[in-house]
């Protein structure tokens, strides 16, 4: 398998992470964002979004960070990190809506303007970043996981942007039950660290 990759994209690291998780022996192929590989007709032709990541499984190309955690639990089935039952895999595609939508747009938003120096107000993604965070704290509070007492590929999309959510000036500390579930994801045999960057609060 070969995935297509950037050290910096939080989606990138959802996937190399489960691969890893799984002991799939994969390549990392390399998509320079400063030369805007990701726009370059090659690539667009395996992805005409432009937007990493991308999987090559010989020759079947799956791209959305979720899709291809989906793809993978089910190609291996592995239903202990994507269960089948109705109820459970309804829990699982809720937090997978809530990684591309309060995290995307709060923490990872707020992190990439940071990284990129970007002339952007920060302030209302700084904000969306806590108000979902106290709700996935609470979450917390009850379980080890996001959806239960064992991982799925829901905590792997949420783990990448707020283990790095301090980089774009979001604080963790008020976050007792997120810091546990970080580092018990972080213990996990295979895991693989999130590039750290810095800036924000990590400089």
């Amino acid at each position: 398998m070969k995935l297509y990759h950037n050290p910096l994209s939080g989606h990138a690291h959802r996937a190399q992470l489960f691969l890893s998780l799984l002991g799939v022996p994969h390549e990392l192929v390399h998509v320079d964002f400063a030369t805007r590989a990701h726009k370059e007709p090659d690539f667009l032709a395996i992805n005409a979004f432009g937007q990493i990541p991308v999987l090559d499984d010989d020759g079947v190309i799956i791209n959305d960070s979720a899709a291809i955690l989906v793809y993978l639990a089910r190609k291996f089935q592995r239903t202990d990190w994507l269960p089948e039952d109705a109820l459970s895999a309804a829990r699982v595609q809720k937090w997978l809506s809530v990684a591309a939508g309060e995290i995307a747009y709060g923490p990872a938003a707020a992190r990439r303007v940071m990284i990129f120096k970007a002339d952007v107000k920060t302030d209302e993604m700084i904000a969306r970043a806590h108000h979902i965070l106290s709700l996935i704290d609470a979450e917390l509070a009850r379980r080890d996981f996001i959806t239960g007492e064992r991982p799925t590929i829901a905590d792997l999309a949420l783990y990448s942007y707020i283990a790095a959510a301090p980089e774009g000036n979001v604080d963790l500390a008020p976050y007792g039950n997120v810091r546990a579930w970080l580092a018990r994801i972080e213990a996990l045999d295979g895991f693989v660290p999130f590039q750290k960057t810095r800036v924000g609060l990590a400089a």
